[in-house]
Formats: structure tokens, C-alpha cells, sequence
């Protein structure tokens, strides 16, 4: 919490410094504020619940620091600020502050309204302050006090929330008119102002462009979902606008899929009966043309990753039928068992589309990474990429070819399971070379040389065998290129090769020899060792080996068995038999 309070101390010192006046007037940089409190305090991550409480707690501050209190803890008086007061900046900070306030509450509302639909009238009335606020905000900004950009800036403000409100009422030529009013002050203020601030006022521009032709479209424009498609798939429309767009593009693919009864694969034709997976097939060929047209790989990675998602979910929604089907036949006959059914046709097609959009996907990151690989290290403390990352790529690829060669209903598809090993070949050679890359980085050149006569071989395997399927190497990297890159590297390793040999020849063999016999074990041969002068030099070897000595010797006394001792009968007192006579005389004495 104090940490908090530092950075609120700390950015409130930074709008000081924004709401100074320029040319004797009162001015406010009101995007600019407010992007940088929205960066600063949770929006970056999306918690509109951060933000909420950092502008509660920016308002108390100011009204403290303006002596502008509600009354005390015990009563509340209502004041409002007038064009009387306006004698310092933050008066009109704090107006912003509140219709910020307001906003931020209406989009936590609206995260929560997709599980709790009765928060939409919360929603609502959050937003409508807001935009009550922004409005009183624009009156007070009409002072003679004020700035004309601060005017300007407050105009394009309140126009943008109260095209929110008409845009969540579904109002949507007011929301349009609105976000038009925003979109055009914004566009003369980036065109009048230095380029830092042009590139913000540009930003929120975009940020309102999906707006106006999602307005359009709703109105009647049918050309604008053609924009709409388009700025979806490149990554555009975010925040508020990308659930919108995805429920759009949803139900203009669901009116065509009505038409859509089969699909043809391989020969055979499938009938599709499920709603999802005719939604994904008609889009499917949308998605790729949106990918080749990508204009970075950032873009083109997300639209992969979005295709990927769609079309696991609907795989999902078919193995599903699957499971209702198999037990089907479980009750019925179980005449057809052994021919593929139509839908499981149908999900090794879907598979089928799957692996391959893996397959491209993991080649488009691999050619990427070829090209930083060629460029020269800007930064020798930042860690670039290294062949071993293409290695895992291409490892990944072959995995999913793998994949591709078991799908059920084409294990007899012979043409299919042999353009699929051509591809095997295609990759495990480019898997070969950056292998050999690796070895090459660590001076390893006889391994590194075998590698590449086994790239030379699976290229030519390939050329070799890409003549009796027709068009099969035209989505594949080209084999030739690959084949020349490696004769190049050949003559470059064979030349590194011979001048590391030579550099290790020009020292002598017996400096070279790391021997671990201590000093004075060899004290006839000379040879320079640098840990003799080293901390732990190899003097004598401690502690020392044991040594063989003579033990003991161990006497054995084998003659005593057979030593044949004297009678000792005469030493022996012998005892007398005097039965009861002896006695009584022996108790008597007598007998002594």
C-alpha cells in the first residue's frame, strides 16, 4: 500500500506539470493524463478494479488538497464546481477524475455482466454518469480561462463517452455521429501537435474506428463487415469491441452455413451436419487468406493461434457425436463396424486441418528465426536465437507429420501416406542442417560434416522421389536451396576445420598433453605447466598410496595331536572306600 501511495504521489507531481497554464490560460492534457493513469494503474493487465480505487483515492487527494470537501465524516454537502472557481487546473482534474471514475466502474460492470446478466443496468447508469460528468467537464472547459486546445481536447472526450452509452443502448446512428465528432477532433489535434502527441491522439483513433464500422454495419452498410472480418483477424477492435465482432462474424457464417450440407476430402464426400463445424470449414478459407496477406509475424501469429483455437473447439464438438454415435452401435448391429463412418471421416479431416495449420504455423516461427540467425548480434548481452531453437521446431513438425500418417480412414490412401513421408524427408533434413549448425558452434567438424552428407542424402531422397508425385514439393521449402546452403558450409567447415588443426599444431604435442602425475614423479622431463604457479599446484601426490610390507608370520602348533603325555596316576591322591565305618570315624577324627 505504501508503495502505492508513492506512485500516486509520484504521477500526481507528473500532472502538476501537464495542468500548468500556457499562454495565460488554464489548460488540462486530458488523453494524455488519462492513458498514462490507466498504464500506470491496472488497465495494462485489464483490472478495472485497480483503476477504480486509484481514482477514488486521486479525488480525495485533490479535494483535500483544493480544501473542496463534501461536508465532513458525520454529514455530506453537496458542492459543485462552477466557472467562478475555476482559478487552478486540478478543478477541472478533479471533474475528470470522476467521469474516469465512473467509466472504469462500467467496464468492471461489464466484465462481470457476461456471467451476471442484471449488472447490464448497472452497467448503463455507470456509463450515463460518466458521460453526465465529461458533459459538465465540457461546459467548464468553455471559460474564457481555458485553452482552446483543453476545450478541443474536452469536446473529443465527451463525445467519446457518449457514443459509448449509445453504443451499449444499441442507438447506433447517435453512436456513430459521436464517434465521428471524437474521431475528427482527434485527427486535427494529432495534425496540429508534436509527433509524441500526434501518436496518441492517433491511437485513440484507432481505438474508435472498429466502433464506427461496427455502427455502420448495424445500420445497413453490408461493406463494412468486410472491415470488420479484416480488422478481427489482424488483431484489431480490442477491449469492448472484440466480443462484438466475434458474435458478428458468428452469425454471418451461421446464415451461409444453412446452405452448407458436405464437404469433399481426399475423394470422398462427408456430409456435415453439425452447426460448429460448418461454421469453421465456411471460415476456414477466410483465416488463410488473412494469413498470407499478414503484414508482420506478430499478426500472422495470432491469427494462427486463433484459427488453432477454432478449430479444436470444433473437434470437440465433433468427437462428442463420436461418443453418441459409437454407443448407436453399441444397441444396434454392428454390420459396418469395420468401414469409417462419415463422421469419423469427417474428424480426421478436421485433425487433418489441425496438424497442418501446426505444421505451417511452426515453419513460419522456424523462418523467422533462420532470418535473425543471419543477421549480425546487435547486442552481445542479449541472448539471440541459436540453431538448437530451430531444432525444437522442426522436432515438432515431425511429430505432427507422424500424426498425420496415422488418421483413421486413410491407412490405405497410399498417395496421401507417401506425399506425407516426402514431407517427413523434407523436414528431417532441415532438422539434419541445424543440427550440424549446432555442432559446428562448438567446433565439433567431423560430427558436423557427417550431418551434412546425411542432408545431402535425405535431399537428394527427395528430389528422387518428388518425381512421380506431381505438385507435392510446392507448399515445401525448397530442397535445392537447402542443398546448395549445405555445399557452402561444407567448403567453410572443411577451411575451419584446417585452421584449427593448424593452430593447435603450432604448440608442442608435450604442452599439450594434460598429465596428472605430480612434480615430483617427473622431475626428468620438462614440460610448462601453469598450475605449478596456480593456487593448488600438483607437487606430490597427498595422501600418499599404500605400500606392500611383510606381515607377521602366523605359528600353527600341529604337533600337539600327536605328543603322547606321562601317566600322572602316582600324583593322583587316591580316595578310600570305608563305607559307613569310615564314616564315623571321619566325623570322630579317627580316621585323620
Amino acid at each position: 500500500m505504501s508503495a502505492d501511495k508513492q506512485n500516486d504521489a509520484k504521477f500526481s507531481t507528473m500532472d502538476e506539470n501537464k495542468e500548468n497554464s500556457r499562454d495565460g490560460g488554464l489548460g488540462l492534457e486530458i488523453l494524455q493524463i488519462i492513458k498514462e493513469s490507466q498504464q500506470q494503474h491496472g488497465l495494462r493487465h485489464g483490472d478495472y478494479q485497480r483503476y477504480r480505487g486509484y481514482c477514488s483515492r486521486r479525488l480525495r487527494r485533490l479535494r483535500k488538497t483544493l480544501g473542496f470537501k463534501m461536508g465532513n465524516r458525520h454529514k455530506f454537502i453537496g458542492k459543485k464546481i462552477t466557472v467562478e472557481m475555476l482559478s487552478d487546473s486540478r478543478y477541472l482534474l478533479l471533474v475528470l477524475m470522476e467521469a474516469e471514475r465512473a467509466w472504469s466502474y462500467a467496464m468492471q460492470l461489464k466484465q462481470e455482466a457476461n456471467t451476471e446478466p442484471r449488472k447490464r443496468f448497472h452497467l448503463l447508469a455507470r456509463l450515463r454518469k460518466a458521460a453526465k460528468h465529461s458533459e459538465k467537464l465540457e461546459k467548464l472547459c468553455e471559460s474564457p480561462r481555458v485553452d482552446a486546445k483543453t476545450k478541443l481536447e474536452a469536446q473529443a472526450y465527451t463525445a467519446y463517452l457518449s457514443g459509448m452509452v449509445e453504443f451499449e443502448m444499441q442507438e447506433w446512428k447517435r453512436a456513430m455521429e459521436a464517434f465521428n465528432k471524437c474521431k475528427t477532433i482527434y485527427e486535427k489535434l494529432a495534425s496540429a501537435f508534436t509527433e509524441e502527441m500526434a501518436a496518441l491522439y492517433r491511437q485513440r483513433v484507432d481505438e474508435i474506428s472498429p466502433n464506427i464500422r461496427y455502427c455502420a454495419y448495424n445500420i445497413g452498410d453490408q461493406n463494412a463487415i468486410n472491415d470488420l472480418m479484416q480488422m478481427r483477424l489482424t488483431g484489431g477492435g480490442g477491449g469492448m469491441m472484440a466480443e462484438k465482432l466475434e458474435a458478428l462474424i458468428t452469425q454471418a457464417r451461421t446464415k451461409q452455413a444453412a446452405t452448407m450440407s458436405e464437404v469433399e476430402w481426399r475423394g470422398r464426400s462427408v456430409p456435415v451436419k453439425i452447426d460448429k463445424a460448418r461454421i469453421f470449414l465456411l471460415g476456414l478459407a477466410d483465416n488463410e487468406a488473412a494469413i498470407a496477406q499478414a503484414s508482420n509475424e506478430e499478426t500472422k501469429e495470432h491469427l494462427y493461434e486463433t484459427l488453432l483455437a477454432e478449430c479444436r473447439d470444433t473437434i470437440q464438438a465433433v468427437k462428442e457425436e463420436l461418443k453418441s454415435e459409437a454407443k448407436q452401435r453399441e444397441r444396434g448391429s454392428d454390420a459396418d463396424s469395420g468401414k469409417v463412418s462419415n463422421l469419423q471421416f469427417l474428424h480426421s479431416y478436421l485433425t487433418y486441418i489441425k496438424l497442418c495449420t501446426l505444421v505451417k504455423r511452426n515453419e513460419s516461427m522456424a523462418h523467422t528465426l533462420q532470418a535473425k540467425l543471419k543477421e549480425p548480434e546487435a547486442d552481445e548481452n542479449k541472448r539471440g536465437p541459436r540453431p538448437q531453437d530451430l531444432i525444437r521446431l522442426y522436432d515438432i513438425i515431425l511429430q505432427s507429420l507422424a500424426e498425420l500418417s496415422t488418421l483413421q480412414g486413410l491407412e490405405d490412401d497410399h498417395t496421401f501416406q507417401k506425399e506425407v513421408s516426402l514431407k517427413t524427408l523434407v523436414y528431417k533434413a532441415y532438422r539434419c542442417f541445424f543440427i550440424a549448425q549446432s555442432y559446428v558452434l562448438v567446433k565439433k567438424w567431423s560430427e558436423a560434416l557427417v550431418l551434412y552428407e546425411r542432408v545431402l542424402k535425405y535431399a537428394k531422397e527427395v528430389q528422387s522421389k518428388a518425381k512421380s508425385l506431381n505438385n507435392s514439393l510446392k507448399d515445401l521449402p525448397d530442397v535445392q536451396e537447402l542443398i546448395a546452403e549445405v555445399n557452402a558450409e561444407k567448403y567453410s567447415l572443411q577451411a575451419a576445420a584446417i585452421l584449427d588443426t593448424d593452430e593447435t599444431a603450432e604448440v608442442p604435442s608435450q604442452q599439450q598433453v594434460k598429465d596428472n602425475t605430480p612434480l615430483c614423479n617427473r622431475l626428468e622431463t620438462f614440460r610448462l605447466d601453469p598450475a605449478l604457479v596456480g593456487k593448488q599446484p600438483n607437487l606430490v601426490q597427498f595422501p600418499p598410496d599404500f605400500q606392500p610390507i611383510p606381515c607377521k608370520p602366523l605359528f600353527f602348533d600341529l604337533a600337539l595331536n600327536h605328543v603322547a603325555f606321562p601317566p600322572l596316576d602316582d600324583k593322583v591322591e587316591q580316595k578310600g572306600k570305608g563305607g559307613l565305618t569310615g564314616y564315623i570315624k571321619g566325623i570322630f577324627g579317627f580316621g585323620s
